[in-house]
């Protein structure tokens, strides 16, 4: 069969991501920091872009802000059972004019952030005490002074501090900071000392001498090699490392198993003193350098405020400290455009720093606007947990989320992802609201939400008796009395992700526990 060219005409349907559409979803699941790091770096590079200032002395205050409120007539506001819609309406406007703004700027200002907020209620005494603790919180009593010092002491300063009054030769304070760089943020030493005495040149026996030198520094337990040497530097120090401490510290193991029946013969004392010894480690430091700063950290700002409103429904707005105020200033843009040639590179680089900023405003609007829907419909969902607390979390998925607010599933995902909201029941990331839905043990009965019954387990535990510790066997029977069905196996996978010891453990500890009370 011969080869021959011809030509057809084939019509096909794809997909195509644009850098403007990836930039978009990309902005949907940047948190605050990321997002204002981004917009930062735009900024310096669109010469259109303009990042308004808090006191909007320019006009220059932009942003948007919308707020839902959620009531049910029919269940009396509790709205456990299918909630009504809620309906959208505009935030009060700011004192700068649009007319003002449309003078020097862009389009679109009818709604702006206003600097001060709502008033703060005093029926929601939970949300008020984290308000303060936020940006732009209510100044008093709760700001730490400590938040504004200009530097932290981290744990290698504090060593390097005390190093030259424990060490004379400059040979030895070489190798103490050496060692000191070896510490991890909890204080232990890591790294074989035969391998750091190869490394310096110097005999291991020597290294040995400078580090039991550095145990004695402060804080009490730093540079231990392991959990039973940080301890019994740690009471080396308070003089209490007798034989039988030092048995029970050298068996660390059995303390961990509550085996109180094996530390007693192996430390050769009785129920009355083993007590005592107990709890004297229990006063010990674990962690001696977890005190010390080892980094920036970062406060959580929520996305989300949640707010109970006067009529028994909920109150639902953006944080406008985590919105950011980005705009594009048409005055400038046209003053330049007029000294360009219009076919002149300049001016292609101007109509391409338009149509990026344009995009980006839009786009963070467009952020908004969908965190906003992700958040209503999860309050709505999720009404039961907010008016009593974890044991009413409902089941919920990314799907039915989705299918409510007519948004792809991916969507609701990245809105989600690092997205923080605050309730009158605390601080929760939008993650904690999606939990996977346990059956009943009920025909027809309703599912319960994974976290609630993880909720109830950990409530039955904390509940028990030395001479009634609940198995998992039990624990089953009893969550099926109250309409879960769960399997024993299930029980113990979410014991142990709540670090919750066995029935056995715990069953040693609690009788520990008694004779303490008792004595």
């Amino acid at each position: 069969m011969g080869l021959s060219a011809s030509l057809f005409l084939r019509q096909t349907q794809s997909l195509v991501m644009t850098p403007q559409l990836m930039q978009s979803i990309q902005l949907l699941q940047m948190t605050h920091f990321e997002l204002t790091q981004f917009i930062a770096q735009e900024v310096e590079k669109n010469p259109l872009l303009e990042i308004a200032s808090d006191g909007g002395e320019n006009g220059a205050e932009t942003g948007f802000e919308d707020n839902q409120a959620f009531s049910d007539p029919e269940s009396g506001g509790d709205g456990t059972d299918g909630a009504t819609e809620g309906h959208w309406y505009e935030g009060t406007s700011s004192s700068i004019t649009a007319e003002r703004l449309d003078e020097g700027l862009d389009t679109g200002f009818e709604n702006v952030f206003p600097d001060d907020g709502p008033a703060r209620r005093a029926d929601a005494p939970e949300l008020l005490s984290q308000w303060k603790s936020m940006p732009g919180g209510e100044a008093g009593e709760d700001y730490d002074l400590d938040d504004f010092v200009a530097g932290q002491v981290t744990l290698r300063d504090h060593m390097n501090q005390q190093v030259p009054f424990l060490l004379g030769g400059a040979a030895d304070r070489l190798v103490a900071q050496h060692l000191v760089d070896q510490l991890d943020e909890a204080g232990y030493l890591q790294g074989d000392l035969q391998e750091i005495a190869a490394r310096l040149g110097k005999r291991a026996e020597d290294v040995e001498a400078i580090l039991q030198a550095l145990q004695t520094l402060d804080p009490p337990g730093v540079f231990a090699r392991s959990l039973s040497e940080c301890l019994a530097i740690q009471l080396r120090q308070r003089n209490r490392l007798d034989p039988a401490m030092e048995a029970l510290v050298n068996h660390l193991e059995l303390l961990a198993k509550r085996d109180f029946a094996s530390l007693r013969k192996i430390c050769g004392v009785d129920d009355e003193d083993l007590i005592d010894m107990l709890a004297e480690i229990r006063g010990l430091n674990p962690k001696p350098g977890a005190g010390f700063e080892s980094g920036v950290s970062e406060t959580i700002a929520p996305d989300i405020v949640v707010r109970a409103a006067p009529d028994g429904s909920w109150m639902v707005e953006l944080n406008p400290d985590t919105l950011p105020r980005v705009l594009v200033n048409q005055a400038y843009f046209q003053k330049v455009a007029k000294n360009c040639p219009k076919n002149g590179e300049d001016h292609n680089f101007l109509s391409e720093c338009l149509q990026n900023a344009n995009w980006l405003t839009r786009s963070l609007d467009q952020r908004a606007k969908t965190i906003m829907k992700v958040a209503a419909e999860i309050v709505r969902q999720q009404d039961a947990f907010l008016m009593h607390g974890v044991d009413h979390l409902r089941p919920l998925n990314l799907k039915t989320v989705a299918e409510a607010i007519k948004m792809h599933e991916s969507t609701v995902s990245r809105v989600t992802s690092n997205k923080y909201m605050l309730t009158p029941r605390g601080l929760f990331e939008l993650k904690y609201f999606f939990t996977v839905s346990i059956g009943s043990a009920e025909e027809g009965g309703d599912s319960h939400s994974a976290e609630a019954v993880r909720h109830r387990i950990r409530q039955m535990i904390a509940q028990e008796t030395p001479d009634a510790v609940l198995s998992d066997d039990d624990i089953v029977i009893s969550l099926k009395r109250g309409g879960v069905e769960l399997a024993r196996r299930t029980v113990a996978k979410y014991r142990e992700a709540m670090n919750i010891p066995s029935s056995v453990q715990r069953r040693r500890e609690k009788r520990a526990l008694a004779k303490v009370a008792a004595f």
